[in-house]
């Protein structure tokens, strides 16, 4: 449960520091926007580090599924744009390969 939490972790503080680029760069906010932008994408850096794993590579495509689950929840929460089907079932399906490298035995 852990893992996931860091997973989980990472995903919010990616995509946090990414939508603050984007809002700087297509929403018109300032670019005091980045500043926070930055230390989001440390964070997100730094918890992907943490996670148990002789392979970064493995690590983070592991986390790609994680990613696109958190990014379509980001969708729905903050921007408020509902997923599709197609969305939930690419998601579903790129979940299912993040845990197959994550809970393969190893």
């Amino acid at each position: 449960m852990a893992t996931f939490a860091t997973y989980a972790a990472a995903a919010l503080a990616e995509i946090a520091g990414c939508f603050a680029f984007w809002a700087w760069l297509k929403l018109g906010k300032s670019a005091w926007w980045l500043l926070p932008g930055l230390v989001s994408l440390a964070a997100f850096a730094w918890l992907l580090a943490l996670l148990d794993s002789p392979a970064a590579g493995r690590t983070f495509a592991a986390y790609g599924g994680v990613y696109i689950v958190a990014s379509l929840a980001w969708m729905a929460l903050v921007e408020k744009v509902l997923p599709d089907r197609y969305d939930l079932a690419g998601a579903a399906l790129c979940l299912a390969g993040a845990a197959v490298i994550i809970a393969a035995p190893r």
